[in-house]
């Protein structure tokens, strides 16, 4: 089983948010039953955070999570699904990258951890959420 990270669940971890002990107990559940695995997205969005480049691999070292990129079938579903996200009045509020991840762990992971703002259910109805 292949588990797919939104940068919401790392950001709370990475923060200390009153979340990341959840979090850290969900991922802690996945890693027992597969990878944990971030696409490019969640890794440049992540990278933000550190300075460095031996801080920002530790981190995801020490969560157990590797890179898997997004690929072209996962690219062309987050784009349609963006197209039709804006042709139902969809705001900017949510942008291309946020389909990405999604879209990348509906093509190629078996669910995703996330913090879910309504628009993950509804555009992506098959997608597994994994919460806190």
């Amino acid at each position: 089983m292949i588990t797919a990270l939104d940068s919401s669940v790392l950001v709370a971890i990475a923060k200390g948010e009153p979340t990341a002990g959840r979090w850290a107990a969900v991922l802690e559940n996945a890693r027992k039953h597969g990878d944990l695995v971030v696409c490019d997205i969640v890794a440049a969005e992540l990278s933000a955070f550190w300075q460095d480049d031996t801080a920002y691999d530790g981190f995801f070292a020490a969560l157990g999570v590797m890179f898997l990129p997004v690929d072209h079938s996962a690219a062309r579903k987050a784009g349609r699904i963006f197209a039709l996200y804006r042709r139902q009045g969809g705001p900017r509020e949510h942008l291309i990258p946020d389909f990405l991840v999604a879209a990348h762990a509906l093509r190629q992971t078996d669910q995703l951890a996330a913090v879910d703002r309504g628009y993950l259910r509804r555009y992506f109805p098959k997608l597994k959420i994994l919460k806190p």
